[in-house]
């Protein structure tokens, strides 16, 4: 990959990827202030403003792995919260759920766009890869739209991929925050001391390449569900 390959996947890549790390952390503040708590609102997050929501180490390991990466915690002050342990699960929960409805909206886009024009079926890769096609001799109407058809398919990838990684049942992910709400009082207690190992789990289960067998065919099926 040259230079100028790279700078190109990195633009189209931005809007996709800032828009979900955006509405997911939003969501989260959202969602805990419709249930009393405005914490995230004091804190400035409850903003569409991504540069809110970025965190600089996270990022650059997304950038690095293309997979794994992480935000700034949209604060929440449980204590505020009417029922603090039914709550959570949907202040967590409602991260994920904000990913599956960008990815929704964005295949229906998707559709749009080979509905309108057939020619766009043909920058969908078998394999759900994003091909750059000679643009040299198109009109200049699909020299703006080809890019925006890629990142609404990259989009639908990313939005389904987060969707599905965060609900992994694992603190700190916001499946082991459901979990922990989930599970009686005395499971769950034990179940949060998981914790301060979370990441390090995390990273162990991604270099045996457990994560890669057990989440990669459902994140494929659903994509391919969607995209054809």
């Amino acid at each position: 990959m040259n230079i100028e390959e790279a700078i190109r996947n990195i633009s189209i890549m931005a809007v996709p990827v800032l828009m979900a790390v955006t509405f997911h952390e939003l969501a989260h503040g959202w969602m805990a202030e419709k249930l009393g708590d405005k914490t995230a609102r004091m804190a400035g997050r409850l903003t569409l403003n991504p540069f809110k929501h970025l965190d600089l180490v996270g990022s650059a390991v997304f950038l690095i792995t293309q997979f794994i990466g992480w935000a700034k915690p949209v604060p929440v002050n449980i204590r505020n919260l009417k029922n603090p342990k039914k709550d959570m699960v949907w202040v967590a929960l409602a991260g994920p759920l904000s990913n599956i409805f960008l990815a929704i909206v964005c295949t229906l886009l998707y559709k749009v766009f080979q509905w309108a024009d057939p020619l766009y079926i043909s920058f969908t890769g078998p394999a759900l890869e994003h091909r750059y096609p000679s643009l040299g001799a198109l009109p200049f109407f699909y020299l703006i739209t080809i890019p925006l058809y890629w990142m609404i398919i990259i989009s639908i990838q990313l939005n389904v991929a987060l969707a599905i990684f965060n609900l992994i049942p694992l603190p700190p992910l916001d499946g082991g925050r459901i979990m922990t709400g989930v599970l009686p009082y005395r499971q769950a207690v034990g179940f949060s001391k998981v914790e301060p190992y979370g990441f390090l789990i995390l990273i162990l289960l991604l270099a045996s390449g457990a994560i890669d067998s057990l989440l990669f065919p459902l994140m494929r099926g659903v994509l391919v569900t969607l995209l054809t």
